[in-house]
């Protein structure tokens, strides 16, 4: 991914949160020398020694897993708030008419070499875990042992883990950085604005948010 100087997030905790808020992505893996994407949940483990893998699981009938042979590198990305930006938007746009649209994001790369896990009690276990990370907050609450216990076991033959332990962190942080503190603070405020725009969902808060966080670091920085 290329990243420019003053859009890189090198800080390992707010890699960690966005994957963790936002654990769904898209894991690029090859296969008989074709790239192939899939899109998979997955949970963020902190091992002894600060190392983290990602875990999540797919069907069995995906052949994906079949080619994972621990020293070919794969990709999972995960993408956090983004949104539109207008150049209407910024005050200095008065004084300086050399203003484009732009679009803002977030988003992380971790790299590793993937493994395949097909013992049930990883599975179960595994399923137990990111029911959890899901459920913890709701009312009424669904687990596992909800349901029958054969029946769990039949979908646990029917799937197989995935293990990526993580070589590598990358992590873009494209939040108006690099424009005046003036117009981050009024992108900031439309993104508001447009917050229950069905379109812009809470992305646009989301964003919002971000840019202002990015605000405050880079003036304290300059």
């Amino acid at each position: 991914m290329h990243i420019q100087k003053h859009f890189a997030e090198t800080r390992t905790a707010e890699l960690y949160e966005l994957i963790r808020n936002y654990p769904l992505a898209t894991f690029i893996t090859s296969r008989d020398g074709n790239v192939v994407a899939n899109h998979m949940p997955f949970i963020l483990v902190i091992c002894e020694g600060e190392k983290a893998i990602l875990q999540a699981h797919i069907p069995r009938a995906n052949p994906v897993w079949e080619a994972f042979d621990q020293h070919t590198e794969a990709v999972a990305v995960f993408q956090g708030p983004n949104a539109y930006i207008s150049p209407t938007w910024y005050p200095s746009k008065n004084t300086d008419a050399k203003v484009v649209p732009t679009w803002n994001y977030v988003a992380v790369h971790a790299r590793g070499c993937p493994r395949p896990v097909r013992d049930p009690a990883w599975l179960l276990k595994h399923l137990n875990a990111l029911t959890e990370m899901h459920e913890s907050t709701r009312n009424p609450r669904w687990r596992i042992s909800d349901a029958p216990q054969e029946y769990i076991e039949k979908m646990v033959e029917h799937i197989v883990g995935i293990e990526l332990p993580i070589a590598s962190l990358e992590g873009k942080w494209k939040v108006s950085q690099n424009r005046p503190e003036v117009d981050r603070i009024e992108v900031a405020a439309r993104l508001q604005d447009q917050g229950d725009n069905k379109l812009a969902g809470n992305y646009s808060r989301a964003m919002a948010d971000l840019v202002l966080r990015g605000s405050a670091k880079t003036h304290k920085a300059s």
